[in-house]
């Protein structure tokens, strides 16, 4: 996309309706957003997503796409049920529920690819809280889900019976994402609001959180004797000496837990009490040589541990103040409680089966949008080392404009 296309698509960004959803405007929307989404996998790949972000910030989109990420997930989770026992009326074809439900993952993706940036981070305001608020909860389903058995890769043409399936398995990578969002967040707990990190440490209790997924580990499961573990969208075996190789998952429960662990400020406002105190001290079984060799910064994670395992925080003083809340969730339950059967039919009726000349066109459209800008993905060049001019797969973490073939 040119500077030009990429400005008229943010600046197109807006708010839509939980009744909106799979509607002429409403998928006018969605592709704006998914088209966002694949310019800025393919500006990350080539590290020229500055334009993009410094987009987004300066029309104040961020919230916007925050509140459409909410908007969908409830309608996961109050509509789409209602819609999968319906038997009155059977969508004629998959294809425009399937839509509604990969917006949450294009949103995600998309927010997951410029939150490695401080100013998006500080751009979402007030929202910011709501984002955290809906990271915890993926957070949520991450540790209660087994990883027992592999999950199916999502494709766009699924039988109508399939779709809660499918909705199941892009739960788990959105989920994934999620975690990312919220490691590039606690990267930012200098600039956070004071509620933001009250929200992180005290309401959701995020390192007790983290503990539990360094302990269950969600993305890695033994089966047949052998070990899986899923990255980049399916489950792999990993080979014998591959199995104490730390993840890219696995580096961002670590990394969250040094931003909100070792942090003067969170370690002022965080209650070390005996329980949490207990559930951190867990830790130290995993931080072994071996992946302290791969994450060098674990080793001041270790010593805080040994310092905490041998005395007794001060409690957090006790300030009164007033503090933000998260509220785009409860606003929109508020919209719509005692709605969600009539929104269902309504959608089932006039958005979920269309005839098959108006489904035509649309097949037609968004194969079109999706071949185009997987096979720009594929075509983009590859970032190479600044110093010999290889493939280069490590980005500076300072300029975020380099990149090297090795450290």
């Amino acid at each position: 996309l040119s500077p030009a296309e990429v400005e008229a698509l943010v600046r197109s960004l807006q708010r839509t309706e939980l009744r909106d959803a799979g509607g002429q405007g409403w998928l006018q929307q969605h592709e704006y957003v998914e088209k966002l989404n694949m310019h800025a996998i393919l500006s990350a790949y080539t590290g020229q997503e500055q334009l993009l972000i410094e987009l987004l910030v300066a029309y104040a989109k961020i919230p916007i796409l925050i509140g459409e990420l909410i908007s969908v997930e409830i309608w996961k989770h109050k509509i789409f049920p209602v819609l999968c026992r319906l038997n009155d009326v059977k969508p004629t074809s998959s294809i425009p529920i399937y839509l509604v439900l990969r917006r949450e993952a294009s949103i995600i993706n998309l927010l997951e690819t410029v939150f490695f940036h401080k100013e998006t981070c500080e751009s979402a305001e007030c929202s910011i809280l709501d984002l955290i608020d809906y990271c915890h909860r993926k957070l949520i389903l991450l540790t209660a889900r087994s990883a027992n058995g592999q999950t199916v890769t999502p494709t766009l043409l699924v039988p109508p019976q399939d779709l809660e399936k499918l909705a199941e398995t892009m739960e788990f990578e959105i989920s994934l994402k999620a975690l990312s969002v919220l490691r590039f967040i606690t990267d930012q707990v200098e600039s956070l609001p004071l509620s933001a990190l009250t929200q992180m440490l005290n309401t959701h209790n995020l390192p007790c959180l983290l503990v539990e997924l360094v302990e269950h580990c969600p993305w890695s499961c033994w089966e047949a004797g052998k070990l899986k573990k899923f990255e980049n969208g399916s489950w792999h075996v990993v080979p014998p000496e591959d199995q104490v190789k730390m993840t890219k998952l696995d580096g961002q429960v670590w990394l969250a837990l040094l931003n909100l662990l070792l942090s003067p400020e969170c370690q002022r406002k965080y209650h070390f009490d005996g329980f949490n105190k207990s559930q951190l001290l867990k830790l130290r079984a995993f931080l072994t040589d071996i992946l302290i060799d791969q994450l060098p910064n674990l080793v001041e994670l270790q010593r805080f541990l040994s310092h905490l395992a041998v005395t007794e925080p001060a409690p957090p003083k006790k300030d009164l103040i007033l503090e933000q809340v998260p509220v785009i969730w409860d606003y929109i339950l508020k919209k719509n409680t005692g709605k969600w059967e009539a929104i269902a039919k309504h959608q089932l009726k006039h958005v979920f089966s269309p005839t098959e000349e108006e489904l035509k066109p649309q097949i037609h459209r968004w194969a079109q949008i999706y071949v185009e800008d997987t096979l720009k993905v594929l075509a983009a060049k590859k970032p190479c080392c600044r110093v010999c001019g290889v493939e280069a797969p490590k980005r500076c973490s300072r300029c975020r404009n380099e990149w090297y073939c090795s450290r």
